[in-house]
């Protein structure tokens, strides 16, 4: 039970310490793509660091949602961390006090929190960015619920632990086509849940055209280095999901060693930057799509997970 525990921990600071690293690495190579200069894979440390020494300012207007709110953001991806596999391939202390949809119940909740944040100082751009951002929500959320029962179907269990055996014995279980479908349908929506391209462009900065980057417009200081280092954080975590339960279930340490566990850290971020590669090419070979046409994207992405369900149920 002491080595679950101290596991977990070490799952939490994992996410805790190399999410901001993956996004560094992200728009590293984005800009070396587009034949630019570029800051270092370490901008985001400093810009953290930056932030946490700055005074914070808070609008008379804001109410206590808006001082809340980036606690619960730093906060939510953390408790997911306790819920997957990161970094072991066995159930850790607390692993079965939620399932994946769950999960996705924790970080909507943070997303919930943080539209309500962008309205609460009464900036019009923040509430601009807030009604698109539930847009964006509200059409995500279905494809949640149908990639999850998707899972339950293919797997019989949304536990993460139960899903990631499945895929991994047998190797063949990964070639289904219910299983394709449905990495397919949850790439798409890790597209629109972390604010990237063709959805939104998370390097953009044009009021106007803002929409996950607008919740934290009104944030300094303190509450701005939270705000991003959850945004960090659940990228990390949607990632470790995507990867580790479902397209890439290997590489986890499989016993108590600490070698073993170390071992998985790398091979995590392997694969990790194995993803961010991909999305980076994503996005260097699509624009941005106009609002209205949001809805197209995130309806793809819905009858994609819907043909996963299908094809599974017409299988069985």
């Amino acid at each position: 039970m002491a080595h679950r525990i101290l596991f977990n921990l070490l799952q939490v600071l994992t996410v805790l310490a190399f999410a901001p690293l993956v996004a560094g690495v992200s728009s590293r190579l984005k800009e070396i793509i587009q034949s630019k200069r570029g800051p270092s894979i370490l901008q985001p440390y400093f810009d953290l660091w930056k932030l946490f020494h700055k005074d914070e300012v808070v609008s008379e207007e804001s109410s206590w949602i808006f001082r809340a709110t980036p606690y619960v953001v730093f906060v939510a991806p953390i408790f997911v961390t306790l819920l997957i596999p990161v970094l072991t391939s066995y159930p850790l202390f607390l692993a079965f006090m939620g399932d994946m949809l769950g999960g996705g119940f924790i970080l909507a909740l943070a997303g919930f929190f943080a539209t309500l944040a962008a309205v609460d100082t009464a900036n019009p751009y923040g509430s601009m960015g807030a009604s698109r951002t539930r847009m964006v929500g509200f059409l995500a959320e279905p494809v949640f619920m149908i990639v999850f029962f998707t899972v339950s179907f293919v797997a019989g269990s949304t536990i993460p632990y139960i899903v990631q055996k499945y895929w991994v014995t047998p190797f063949t279980n990964f070639f289904e086509p219910a299983h394709v479908l449905l990495m397919l349908a949850f790439l798409m929506l890790i597209l629109a849940e972390t604010g990237r391209i063709p959805v939104d462009n998370p390097s953009g900065h044009f009021e106007l055209a803002m929409i996950d980057e607008s919740k934290a417009l009104e944030y300094s200081g303190l509450g701005a280095a939270l705000m991003k280092w959850g945004g960090y954080m659940k990228v990390f975590v949607l990632m470790c999901i995507f990867l580790n339960v479902v397209v890439a279930p290997w590489g986890l340490a499989s016993g108590l060693a600490w070698g073993q566990v170390f071992t998985a850290i790398l091979l995590v971020l392997l694969k990790i930057l194995v993803l961010v590669g991909t999305m980076v090419i994503i996005e260097s070979s699509l624009a941005k799509l106009r609002l209205f046409r949001i809805s197209e994207f995130l309806g793809a992405a819905f009858i994609t997970s819907v043909a996963a369900m299908i094809t599974q149920f017409l299988r069985s």
